[in-house]
């Protein structure tokens, strides 16, 4: 009998298919700068340059780790890939960068239409939360190397800024400047292989049981809920506010972000009682008698980004950040030291 690429594993005839289920989806992410259509060979994109002076390109790519394992066994591929997309944009608008345009990469055990089409729609959902265009993307089925309904998801996201208005800015972090804090509900896309091991492993857990004693919902939402994205909110401040710094808070929490922000001969004061800690991660605490040290190390613990700007600032930026949905807080202050990140 004559092998085939199908008898391999491989359903290029699924693939295609696939493509024309996601073809309007991608198509409603574009803006006007892009170019041609889905099918070529690259993503085109029509730079804007007109609206720079010195314009500088910023790229970023993530993934969204052990949390596809959770959409895995709970059978919900819908809002992951916007995970993805908030990994990617959040990252840009740390330096200043406004985000252009973003490529996936879905790699699959076996290629299943339906499965490619949710992927796909959250992915674009997060670009048009973001204000980025779908350029781009490659759909991969590996036989043998991944199981059916096994995938994972990787963006790359391309962005601009002014070069002079890069974050950080050299200098601008100073003692008496404010930690501006912007909630996160849930644990966005890190700390899920400790949270899996412990809830799902060491106590059991089922993802279709209350999150909680008294919850209204299950462990599989929280676990799955979408990760907010913060930087249309953080590039309307930047338009009207002096912003020093801004730090996406993923994995290494706030101590490891923040500190990748902070100049030699100032120390981040972080208030842990200023804002609310949601309680799935004391929940994920208890279950595996982790260290509110280990906390603090591998979650967010409920805040996805912090900005940095001057005392005189500090309302204004408050304000304009809760206009924009978010429930922004003063969290601490930037004081004297040697670039640490205090939790007190």
């Amino acid at each position: 009998m004559a092998e085939t690429y199908e008898s391999a594993g491989v359903d290029i005839a699924a693939g295609e298919q696939a493509v024309q289920r996601i073809k309007d989806k991608v198509r409603s992410t574009f803006r006007p700068e892009v170019i041609g259509d889905i099918g070529g060979f690259g993503g085109l994109f029509a730079f804007p340059s007109h609206r720079f002076r010195h314009p500088v390109l910023v790229s970023s790519t993530d993934g969204v780790g052990t949390k596809a394992l959770v959409a895995q066994a709970a059978g919900r591929f819908d809002t992951i890939g916007l995970d993805l997309v908030a990994m990617c944009v959040d990252d840009l608008v740390c330096q200043g960068a406004e985000p252009l345009f973003f490529l996936d990469y879905i790699a699959v055990g076996k290629l299943d239409p339906d499965h490619i089409e949710q992927l796909v729609e959250g992915v674009a959902e997060g670009c048009r939360q973001a204000g980025c265009a779908l350029i781009g993307g490659e759909m991969a089925e590996h036989p043998g190397a991944m199981e059916p309904g096994e995938f994972d998801l990787v963006g790359f996201a391309v962005g601009v800024a002014e070069r002079d208005a890069v974050l950080p800015r050299d200098g601008a972090v100073a003692p008496g400047d404010v930690l501006i804090g912007l909630p996160s509900p849930g644990l966005r896309s890190n700390g899920y292989s400790l949270a899996r091991r412990v809830l799902l492993e060491r106590a059991c857990r089922r993802l279709d049981e209350p999150a909680y004693e008294g919850a209204r919902h299950s462990l599989a939402d929280e676990l799955l809920l979408p990760s907010v994205i913060y930087a249309p909110a953080v590039l309307a401040l930047l338009r009207v506010v002096d912003v020093h710094a801004v730090a996406h808070i993923t994995g290494g929490g706030l101590p490891g972000n923040l500190a990748r922000v902070l100049p030699r001969g100032v120390d981040a004061v972080v208030q842990r009682d200023a804002w609310e800690v949601p309680r799935v991660f004391a929940e994920i605490q208890a279950a595996g008698d982790i260290s509110g040290e280990e906390m603090a190390k591998v979650f967010n613990l409920g805040i996805g980004m912090v900005v940095i700007v001057a005392a005189d600032d500090a309302y204004r930026a408050l304000d304009l950040l809760r206009a924009e949905g978010h429930r922004a807080a003063r969290i601490g202050t930037v004081e004297r030291g040697e670039g640490a990140v205090q939790l007190v």
